[in-house]
């Protein structure tokens, strides 16, 4: 058995607050979701947040899907939405959605990552 090593600097980093985004999405504007979600990856970087990705159903369920974004602690996640609240490329990803009515139901709930569990293959 190899012995545990501890995470350098670079490795520490991924420790964050991740929020989870759980969608529930109208089945039939599955593209219209994608193109909010593609439109999020340019918007979220920006304004602070670290994106881990949006990910649409496959098999299974076809009305959830999901969005990660990493942040340093709540503080940050809390000046994140106040720069996302003025962007204009934000505020136009907001309308869309509406617009569309693609999102029926959003959650959001704050994890964090378990040392030693989270990106594993990163790791290596």
């Amino acid at each position: 058995m190899t012995p545990a090593r501890k995470l350098g600097q670079n490795e520490r980093s991924i420790l964050k607050i991740v929020c989870i985004i759980r969608y529930q999405i109208d089945p039939f504007q599955r593209a219209a979701f994608r193109e909010y979600s593609e439109n999020w990856g340019r918007i979220i970087p920006r304004c602070g947040g670290e994106l881990i990705g949006y990910f649409l159903p496959h098999e299974g369920t076809n009305d959830v899907a999901w969005g990660l974004i990493a942040f340093d602690d709540l503080a940050s996640y809390e000046a994140y939405r106040r720069r996302l609240k003025h962007d204009p490329e934000g505020m136009k990803n907001f309308e869309f959605a509406l617009s569309k009515r693609l999102i029926l139901r959003e959650e959001r709930s704050f994890v964090e990552a378990v040392e030693g569990t989270f990106a594993r293959m990163m790791l290596k």
